[in-house]
């Protein structure tokens, strides 16, 4: 159920549906959606319909399935075109996949999760949980740190209180004080790690993108497996990483981002 279904009332609503939906990852029938929404079926079904009329739900008569609209993919690429900073780092993205050949992660942060909104993979590619479009927490992976650690007070605190500090491996960090010393430390050295935290075997370095503030509006992350490196030999890339970040950051001045 979505946080902000409670208080948004109808369209709350129909957006708590949509998620529901979209976690599913594939077509799903009213009863799949029944059985886990809070809403009786009468106002379930009449939230569907709307959606479905107006394009963010796809109804399938021959299955008798629901999915993810067109006009969803076309209000997601809009909105990756003006609040995303995937278009404007692209091209930093490139080159810096080429010098460091390994697998390369863009990020911002929505209501304390990360949303990775672009990778570039490693010429040998590792089968991992981030994707573009997906969203992953922010307590324990190396973008989601990076970026905590640079937000402002105020809003650091709220994005904590979102953290589910959910135990993914034995090394993730399961505490919120043991998340802010981490991130004090960060903070002072502008570089966040992952160590096999969100998935065994997956490492990485990350650092954040800030504006003119000194804010995060955006993390890159170099990531690799402990069979082909250590954190120690991702460092090697700190200055390189860190560069690519600040250019990032100059080119997307122009623009207004969520902060």
């Amino acid at each position: 159920m979505s946080n902000h279904a409670a208080g948004d009332g109808t369209v709350g609503k129909a957006i708590a549906v949509l998620d529901q939906i979209a976690v599913c990852e594939r077509p799903v029938r009213f009863s799949e959606i029944l059985k886990e929404s809070l809403y009786p079926k009468a106002t379930l079904y009449r939230l569907v319909q709307t959606l479905t009329n107006q394009g963010m739900l796809n109804y399938d008569e021959e299955n008798g399935t629901y999915a993810l609209g067109f006009r969803l993919v076309k209000l997601a690429h809009s909105a990756w075109r003006q609040s995303s900073l995937a278009p404007i780092a692209r091209s930093f993205l490139d080159l810096l996949a080429t010098e460091t050949d390994e697998t390369l992660h863009l990020a911002q942060m929505n209501d304390g999760q990360v949303l990775y909104i672009d990778k570039r993979n490693a010429a040998s590619p590792v089968e991992m949980f981030s994707s573009a479009g997906k969203t992953g927490p922010g307590h324990c992976t190396g973008v989601g740190k990076a970026i905590l650690a640079y937000m402002a007070p105020k809003d650091q605190a709220k994005a904590l209180t979102r953290q589910s500090f959910f135990q993914y491996t034995k090394n993730t960090i399961i505490t919120e004080n043991a998340l802010k010393s981490e991130l004090v430390e960060i903070s002072k050295t502008g570089l966040a790690f992952d160590h096999e935290e969100h998935e065994a075997g997956i490492i990485c370095i990350a650092a954040p993108i800030l504006n003119s503030r000194g804010r995060a509006i955006g993390a890159i992350s170099l990531t690799s497996t402990t069979n082909r490196n250590s954190i120690q030999s991702l460092k090697a890339h700190t200055e390189t990483l860190k560069n690519t970040a600040m250019k990032i950051a100059k080119a997307a001045e122009s623009w207004q981002f969520p902060n």
